[in-house]
Formats: C-alpha cells, structure tokens, sequence
C-alpha cells in the first residue's frame, strides 16, 4: 500500500491563497458598491433643482425661466383687484426656492385682470376694437355678460367712421346680469368732397399703390395693348382728373395689357363682390407664388360691393382676399 507525501507547509500556503483570493473579492464587490451608489447619488443630484421666484412677472417670461429649470408650468386663471397684473403670476406652488426634482410641475395662477362689474364707457372707440374685446372676453371667461345687439345703427358725423358716437345703457352701469349692449356708429360726413386724382397714364402699381392711400372706391377693366403704348398703364378714368366728387363715387380705370408676358405669365383681373358695408373696412388682395413668396397688391379701405385689382401672376400662384385680418376667399391664378 502507497502513502502519499503531504506537506503541511503547502497546506498553510494554499489557506492563505485561498484567503487572500477571497478577500480580494469582497474588496471588489465592496469597491463595486460604492461606485454603483456614487453613480446613483450623482444622478439623483443631477435631478434636483431649484424653483425660481416668478410671481409678480409676466406669464412669457415665467414660463422661459422654468424652461431653463426644467420645471413645467400647470397654469390656472383667476380675476384679480387691479386691471395692472393681468397676465401676471399671482401665486406659484412649491414656492420659490423649493427644491425639487426637474421635470415637477409647478402651479401658476396667472390674473385674467379685472371682472367686470360695471358697463365702461365705450363712445369714441372703434366698434371692431370694442367687438373684439368682447369676444375675448367671452372666450377667456365662458360667461357673456355683455352682448352686442345687431344690428347696429348708424349715424353721419364728422368722426371717423367706425367710431362709436352713443351707447345704451350708459357708462358705469351696474352689470347684474347679462346686458345687451346698443351703439349708434359713426358713417363718417356724409357728403364728404375728393377730388379725383390723375390715374390716366400712370403704371397699374403706382395707381394701386395711390388707391390703397387715399381709400377711393374703384372699378377695374382691361383692354388689349395697342401697339406703342407702353404695357399695365391706365389708359382712361372717369370721372376726369380734377373732378370734385363725393367719397362714395365710384372711379372706373381702364388698363391695357403687358406688351409682351413671360412664359407661365397670365394678365387678368381678379373679381370679387363682398357685402356692403356701412363704413369702409380694411381689404386686402394678396397673392402666394409658386416659390412661396408672398406678394401684396392691393391694401385700402373698401366699404364693399364689386372689387375688382388687375394682376400678372404665375400660373399656379394663390389670390387671398382678406377683410379685417380675416381671409374671405381664395382662388388659383389658371391660364
């Protein structure tokens, strides 16, 4: 039978091998710990921020310093005692100074000015400026307490038409419930005097351009170019130049074609009939291009009927009508 020499010093020397293996171990595990837990707290530091103080500001700017915080902003509206705070931020929730994590939202209650309780005094204001405010008003609160009846009355006067000469019911009245507003608008003089200025000769985008001044009520038509004359030129008005005409008279200027159109060019003349109107509102006669640019011809104060503006356009081109900012119609430019 064989025995096997064994060495008790190999023996100790493995132990200590055995040891030192596992110390080494738990040494990394442990140094593997921290690390995680560095990685971690260095993160969740990386998520806390402070909350800015931005009550008594503007609503834009709050909401571009919370931008920066990475906060975002959960607004309410309230009415508040003075007409000077509306759109400011009355109060804000976690206050300023706040540590929270980026992306909490932060309540703002933004004023929505003063509630009205009292009818103001609207005479001498425009009645689109006034009809606006009260749309605005209804929307933003969802209570119409004040309506405006239609349709309104009118009256010449020496003021600018548009404006509001008298309202029922009269100023400071209290509002106890929902009130209907009654206004007497100016139409402006009634026999009020131009006189006509010399279209004939003058190119189609001088005469626009003279037009959109001096807010003349028009009428367009084209003709063919004669053969000499120099192209998009008014050839003929009536009433002659230097006639004294009331504001309301209608201006017929004939205009001749281009001498010669580029390729993809037309000439024609665009035609619209908007509804009358006691008093001349703001028109306007755009056209977009096929490369996206946009081209204003025509901006007057038209008080409505036949509206009639000649154009060069590329085919393809859009023709926008807008009345008071408001588009009305629209048409493709077509050979």
């Amino acid at each position: 039978m064989r025995f096997l020499n064994f060495d008790p010093m190999e023996k100790i020397a493995a132990n200590r091998l055995k040891l030192f293996i596992s110390m080494m171990l738990g040494l990394l595990v442990i140094v593997g710990i921290i690390a995680i837990s560095i990685f971690f707290l260095a993160v969740r530091g990386a998520e806390q921020t402070l909350v800015p103080e931005v009550r008594g500001k503007e609503l834009t700017e709050a909401l571009l310093e919370l931008q920066v915080k990475e906060l975002y902003p959960r607004i309410q509206i309230r009415y508040s005692q003075s007409s000077r705070d509306k759109g400011q931020i009355l109060e804000q929730d976690p206050r300023a100074g706040t540590i929270v994590k980026a992306g909490r939202q932060i309540r703002l209650v933004v004023s929505q000015g003063v509630m009205i309780n009292r009818v103001e005094n609207y005479v001498g204001r425009n009645i689109d400026d006034v009809r606006m405010d009260l749309q605005t008003f209804v929307a933003s609160s969802g209570n119409p307490l004040l309506t405006l009846k239609e349709p309104l009355m009118y009256d010449f006067s020496p003021e600018m038409p548009g404006i509001i000469l008298h309202q029922k019911p009269e100023p400071g009245t209290d509002i106890s419930g929902p009130m209907s507003l009654e206004f007497v608008v100016s139409q402006g003089q009634e026999h009020a005097l131009l006189t006509v200025p010399q279209f004939a000769g003058l190119s189609l985008s001088s005469v626009l351009e003279q037009i959109g001044r001096m807010g003349i009520v028009f009428e367009f038509s084209l003709r063919e170019n004669i053969e000499g004359e120099r192209g998009e030129t008014v050839v003929y008005q009536t009433p002659a130049a230097g006639t004294s005409v009331t504001s309301n008279v209608v201006i017929d200027l004939v205009v001749n074609a281009p001498a010669q159109l580029k390729e993809g060019e037309v000439f024609k003349l665009f035609t619209y009939t908007m509804p009358k109107n006691p008093y001349p509102l703001p028109v306007r006669l755009e056209a977009l291009l096929p490369s996206e640019e946009r081209l204003r011809l025509i901006s007057v104060e038209y008080p409505g009927g036949k509206f009639t503006v000649p154009y060069r356009l590329p085919v393809g081109s859009v023709l926008i009508l807008s009345m008071m900012n408001r588009e009305i119609y629209r048409e493709v430019v077509r050979y």
